[in-house]
């Protein structure tokens, strides 16, 4: 690592419970980084903490112990210079597609005009042109997932933290949407870091992957993806070096499964 990272976790610990007999440790000891522009995963076994870990990132769950600092100031609570996208869609139900992207730009104090600017920058990003009117309700899955990825990135916050975004898909959906977020990196080179349990998820993404243990949740490995890029799913999975990474990452994970049981 030869310049500051954008991202930098220094011994993260998160203890849930009141530190007596029913306190649980989620995660222990973490120390990781996320470069300027770079695509970085967490995986590993369920309950390992990388949900938590990345919930401390954003600011929605206190740090027990260490610092998690992004352009090296500790973080302490939610900021603009973080977007967020869930699982779930979190969207506002009464709020048309171009509205919803538009409450991130609430407290921007940008004139109305570039507000319309950049809401139609980002519908076009996403690919909603002709659905910006509609309501969340009127969407597929994959579409309202689509305008909180609009939503996260309107504001051009310093990073994107993604947790298990296309974890609720149907297969089909999942893969459109992978492609959708590599063309929007690849185009914006926004910093990310991204939970998934999906381990072909995470090399066609990534420029690099931490694999993390079972509960505690530490990291075990960290392993760079040498695959080149511009990345397009069929043409990656065919080659041996993405076979070769997802053997290492699905064994190193099934060991701490076994550990764990």
């Amino acid at each position: 690592m030869t310049a500051s990272p954008k991202l930098q976790a220094q011994r993260v610990w998160k203890i849930f419970g009141d530190r007596s007999d029913h306190e649980v440790v989620a995660v222990q000891d973490v120390s990781l980084h996320v470069g300027e522009n770079e695509f970085v995963s967490l995986v590993g076994p369920s309950g390992c903490g990388k949900s938590t870990l990345l919930m401390m990132a954003a600011g929605l769950e206190p740090i027990s112990a260490g610092d998690i600092l992004i352009d090296g100031r500790p973080i302490t609570g939610p900021g603009a210079d973080r977007g967020m996208v869930f699982q779930s869609y979190t969207l506002f139900p009464w709020l048309s597609v171009e509205e919803n992207i538009r409450f991130s730009l609430k407290k921007s104090g940008l004139p109305r005009a570039e507000q319309d600017v950049l809401v139609r920058e980002h519908i076009e990003l996403v690919g909603l042109t002709s659905f910006a009117r509609a309501y969340p309700n009127q969407l597929s899955g994959g579409m309202r997932q689509r305008v909180a990825i609009a939503r996260a990135l309107v504001y051009k916050p310093a990073m994107l933290l993604m947790d298990e975004p296309f974890g609720a898909l149907d297969a089909q959906t999942r893969l459109q949407m992978q492609e959708l977020l590599l063309n929007v990196w690849q185009t914006h080179r926004t910093t990310v870091l991204f939970v998934t349990h999906d381990v072909e998820e995470a090399i066609l993404l990534s420029d690099r992957i931490y694999v993390m243990t079972a509960r505690p949740g530490r990291i075990k490995t960290e392993i760079t993806v040498d695959l080149p890029r511009p990345r397009h799913l069929l043409e990656t999975e065919s080659d041996p070096r993405f076979a070769a990474l997802r053997r290492q990452v699905l064994t190193l994970i099934r060991a701490e499964a076994q550990r764990s049981q």
